[in-house]
This record gives C-alpha cells, structure tokens and sequence, in this order.
C-alpha cells in the first residue's frame, strides 16, 4: 500500500483585528487614531529639530531625549500601515511576510525605547549624584558610543525573531488579536513546532523587566542622595529634574505591566479591555512623551514657544 499523501495548506495571509463588535463604526474610530499619529509625528519631529538646531541643548540629557524623540517617532510609524489598513480601509488582511517584517520594527523600536529609558535613568543618577563631573562623565562622544551600543543591542537580540517566525509554517489558523503584529501572537498560529520561539521570546521578556528593574533601581540611588541633601530647597530641585522621566517611564510601562496581568489573570476576561490595552500601548508613549517633556523642561518649551513666536519677552 502507497502512504496517503496529506497535505495542509499552507497560509500566505493574515487577519488583524480591529476593534470586535464595532466594526461598523472603525471608520469614525480611525479620526482619533489618525489625530494621535499626526500630533505624535509632529511633536517628536519638532523636538529633533529643536535639539538638533539649538547649540544650547547640545548636552547628554537632551541627547537621549532625541533618541527617546526618535524611537517614538519609529514605533509610531511601524504600527501606522495595519492600524490605517483596518480603521480607516477596512483592510485586516496582511501578508506572512509583512506582518512579520512590522513586527521586527514594533520590538526593535520597542526595545528601543526601553533601554533609551534606562540610560536616562543612570543620566538622571550622575547628574545627581555627581553634577560638577556630570559633563566630564558624559562626553558627547561617550553618549553617541552608549546610544550606538543599545541600539545594536536591541537589534541583534531582536534580529532572530522574524528568522524564526519565517520557519515556521502556519496552516490553520489565520486571525490575530491585535491591530498590528506581534511576535508571541504570529507564533500562537504556527502549526510546527514552536519551541524556540516560546523560548526566546521568554528570554526578551525577561530582559524587558530586567530594564525596568534597572530603572527602579537607579531611582533608589536617586531617592537615597537627594535625601542626603540637606537644603529642602536644592532637594525638590534635584527630584524636579527627574519628573519628566518618570512619566515617560510610567507611560511606557504601564500598559505593559497592565496587559500582562490582563493576559495572566483575567484570560477568560472582556476582549475589548486587552486591545484598547494593547492599542495604548503603542499609541500613547509617542503621543504624550513629546508633550510631557514640552511641559516639564523648561528649555524645551522655552525653545517650541519660541519657534511659535509665542514667548513672552
């Protein structure tokens, strides 16, 4: 007797997932995302013009917030094409290797973003710490060397994520959870062995959380030498310096954090909750960064207002 010869077909599409149940109003839905896009490309943009143009901010702290400007500004485009395609075409279906390809971008710029907070958080610490040696600490060449070397870092460890999504073949399923692609939800679908995926896709998330303990952990020193201050005064100056990169952290880290027990915890609970979370996720951090830093840096603001012709004189 011959072996039967069966096959599976093979999938060459995706299906995102807009928002279920409002499908019939995603077209009034895209109006909002399309405002948040524009002003997050606006004023992340403006905030690269000002530090590139301003000789006065040619200092490390507003270096890496051009490199926090810059990673928004990549993370907000790398999920614009699916979030468009779906509220504002109607289009959910993607292509196996475009949605891979989004998703590299996604947690390249993701991780990006993470260990640009980190380095903040240790700017933070030095100028603290040690303000009088701060600019000797922190040469121009040293922040270009530690910015260079992150990113490297992130995309090296990232890099294996689409080589091993691509050898995975995907036969049964074909909708995703999400309105852009993400590497635990692509590899969900996959009908061979997964193995190494679920592996190392284990070993960023314990990488991501290990950034974020890095940043609690520098915010302890931080706590413990302002409180060695002995002036009031010159201690709420020092923990004023540190407020705009406590929300940035907090921003970006939140819905992380909240999507995570949502996935842990509430598995059987309301679908809507997980991709408004997810949708956050990406849509908010490079929304509000911009503003909060606008808001909080003095400099900044003084230099926006001014491009505006809107300072007082």
């Amino acid at each position: 007797m011959t072996p039967l010869n069966i096959t599976e077909d093979k999938i060459s599409t995706f299906v995102l997932i807009g928002i279920p149940g409002m499908e019939h109003v995603h077209i009034w839905i895209s109006i909002p995302i399309c405002l948040i896009y524009i002003i997050s490309a606006l004023g992340n943009s403006t905030i690269l013009i000002i530090i590139k143009t301003e000789p006065s901010l040619h200092e490390p702290m507003y270096y890496f917030l051009s490199m926090l400007a810059f990673s928004d500004l990549c993370l907000s485009f790398s999920s614009l094409p699916t979030m468009l395609r779906i509220f504002l075409f109607n289009a959910p279906g993607i292509s196996v290797d475009a949605c891979i390809t989004q998703e590299f971008f996604i947690h390249t710029f993701t991780a990006m973003e993470s260990s640009v907070l980190v380095i903040m958080s240790f700017d933070r610490f030095i100028a603290i710490r040690n303000p009088l040696r701060y600019s000797s600490i922190l040469t121009n060449v040293r922040v270009m060397q530690i910015g260079l070397g992150f990113a490297i870092r992130c995309f090296l460890f990232i890099l294996p994520f689409p080589i091993t999504l691509k050898r995975l073949r995907y036969c049964k399923e074909n909708l995703l959870s999400y309105s852009y692609c993400l590497h635990q939800d692509i590899m969900r679908l996959a009908c061979s062995d997964n193995r190494v995926n679920i592996i190392y896709g284990f070993f960023i998330a314990i990488l991501s959380m290990l950034d974020f303990s890095v940043i609690v952990m520098s915010y302890v020193l931080i706590l413990k030498t302002v409180l060695g201050i002995a002036s009031h005064q010159e201690r709420l100056k020092a923990l004023n310096t540190c407020v705009s990169h406590i929300c940035a952290v907090l921003i970006f880290y939140m819905p992380i954090i909240s999507l995570s027990i949502v996935h842990r915890f509430a598995k059987h609970g309301s679908t809507l909750i997980r991709i408004l979370i997810a949708n956050i996720f990406l849509l908010v951090p490079p929304l509000m960064n911009p503003i909060v830093y606008c808001v909080k840096t003095r400099q900044i603001r003084e230099k926006v207002l001014g491009k505006l012709g809107l300072r007082k004189t």
